[in-house]
């Protein structure tokens, strides 16, 4: 599939809301040819000129002149903009100018050098992920890539302890994040067809194993407190990989304990001991136990209420009662939904206008109303969508009939039933634009994704832009497809990545794997 073409940028001086333009072609004046250079290769010249595009960006100077973003310049000097810009304006401005530089470099190129460009970096990808998965399995040491590059901290790989550091968030990061590094990484792995070797393994069960906390649930290191979060990562992360010995490791009678340890009367969940309760909480438990087939009655009491009156008047969901609606917790809060067969105390309809008007000028995904483009969103505003295509129009009352058979009712196949669904409709979003985006503008030519043009890859981005990116080519399958329609998938067709589970966010393969392992018995 080629490259879309999108106007340029549209200055505006009040930024209040979503600006969501038409993918329309340019006019031939403002067209920009791609040079190809001295490179050997049709593909070398194509990456060697985006390459030298992205580091030209880095030092040119924005396209509107210091007036135009002086919130304290003359209004008299016919200045369209107006004399007050915020922040947030400002860095708006900045990145559509950014995003729209790098589509404009490819307007014009001839279709076949497009497929080059518009390729997914694979090789370099895993090579990124590998050196990764290997300092995972000596250190387990964070690797965003400022922490990484700038020598933050030094380890003893004897005691597996910091024996230097010089950024307290660095560190803070380090020490309770080692399960989501396991899942980001492993799933990234997963998403682009590779596997693991057995001795890497072997490492990542047994340093989970020792997370693991006697009473069940998962915490962010050895001896740390259990922590509903990092279980999530730790369950995912072993899902992942798959193995008899990944998934035996799994306590799943102290998890059910745990859970029910987090459970609150009102219906939500605790991240932890004596800690937040919100619709992220409730995810992670709810995912967590259907997962491993340990769901019922008593975990499930009240959760749809709870998630219910996180939903605000905009149609998101918030973390929180009277919050702003959100992203990510808007999908935590509609996959669980799902997961208990309560979607329909959710305002569909106004949940999907709210999640779909984040996709914006850019291409991209922002996370909340006025913010910024963010290539995680990818995923948790990409994924919300994807799950409401299965869904029937779902406004309808619940019969005392219907309400008394749920309070009974097995929850254990309800990921399955789920997949086994037909698309209701049509992606809700562009698929193909939002592939756009991730290949051009959170992609590294290196080897990882980011958030925006000019920030750094990390493994958490990189983990949910390729989750984002499956979801987009998979999203127009239809009853009895077996594989994605080459129309579908952005540039060339190796592009494809494994299919995600869109409830759970592991590959689909996997989860048909841990299924079958834990409906063998009961906990």
């Amino acid at each position: 599939m080629a490259f879309l073409e999108i106007p340029p940028p549209k200055i505006h001086a009040i930024c209040t809301i979503r600006r969501v333009y038409p993918i329309v072609f340019l006019p031939p004046s403002s067209r920009l040819q791609l040079s190809v250079g001295q490179a050997s290769t049709p593909k070398a010249r194509a990456f060697s000129s985006l390459s030298r595009h992205f580091k030209s960006m880095e030092s040119s100077q924005p396209p509107l002149s210091s007036s135009h973003l002086d919130p304290t310049s003359n209004s008299d000097s016919g200045d369209k903009l107006g004399p007050h810009l915020t922040v947030t304006q400002k860095e708006q401005l900045k990145v559509e100018s950014q995003v729209a530089d790098i589509y404009r470099c490819l307007v014009g190129v001839p279709l076949h050098r497009q497929s080059l460009v518009l390729e997914l970096r694979r090789e370099k990808h895993i090579e990124y992920l590998t050196k990764g998965l290997n300092q995972l399995g000596h250190t387990f040491q964070v690797l965003d890539a400022k922490f990484a590059s700038s020598s933050l901290a030094q380890f003893d790989p004897h005691t597996n302890c910091i024996v230097q550091y010089h950024d307290l968030n660095a560190l803070i990061l380090l020490c309770f994040s080692r399960p989501w590094l396991c899942y980001w990484i492993l799933h990234s792995y997963s998403l682009l067809g590779e596997a693991v070797d057995s001795e890497l393994e072997g490492r990542v069960v047994d340093f989970l194993s020792r997370c693991q906390d006697k009473e069940g649930g998962y915490a962010g290191g050895p001896g740390q407190m259990p922590h509903l979060a990092t279980t999530y990562a730790a369950v995912n992360t072993l899902v992942t990989l798959g193995t008899e010995s990944a998934l035996s490791s799994i306590n799943r009678k102290g998890m059910h304990n745990f859970l029910l340890s987090m459970k609150e009367s009102l219906g939500g969940f605790r991240m932890h001991q004596l800690g937040e309760i919100d619709a992220r909480s409730c995810y992670c438990a709810i995912s967590v136990a259907s997962l491993l087939n340990i769901l019922d009655a008593e975990l499930v009491r009240g959760v749809g209420e709870y998630i219910a009156s996180c939903q605000t008047y905009e149609g998101g969901i918030g973390g929180e009662p009277h919050s702003e609606a959100h992203g990510g917790y808007t999908f935590c809060g509609l996959a669980a939904m799902i997961l208990i067969d309560e979607v329909e105390k959710l305002d569909l309809p106004c949940l999907i206008n709210w999640v779909a008007s984040r996709q914006g000028i850019e291409l991209g995904f922002q996370g909340r109303a006025n913010k910024l483009v963010d290539g995680c969103y990818s995923f948790w505003q990409g994924a919300a969508l994807a799950l409401t295509q299965k869904l029937a129009p779902l406004a309808k009352e619940v019969s005392e009939e219907q309400s008394s058979i749920r309070a009974t009712r097995d929850y254990s196949d309800l990921g399955i039933e789920f997949m086994r669904r037909c698309n209701q409709t049509g992606p809700l979003f562009h698929h193909l634009a939002l592939q756009q985006y991730i290949i051009l503008c959170s992609q590294i030519l290196e080897g990882g994704f980011r958030d925006k043009p000019d920030k750094y890859r990390d493994y958490y981005h990189t983990c949910y832009c390729l989750s984002g990116l499956s979801i987009c080519q998979y999203s127009c399958m239809r009853d009895g497809d077996l594989r994605p329609s080459t129309s579908d998938v952005l540039g060339p067709y190796s592009n494809l990545l494994e299919q995600v589970h869109p409830l759970y966010n592991v590959v689909l393969d996997k989860f048909y794997t841990a299924h079958k392992f834990f409906s063998r018995s009961s906990f």
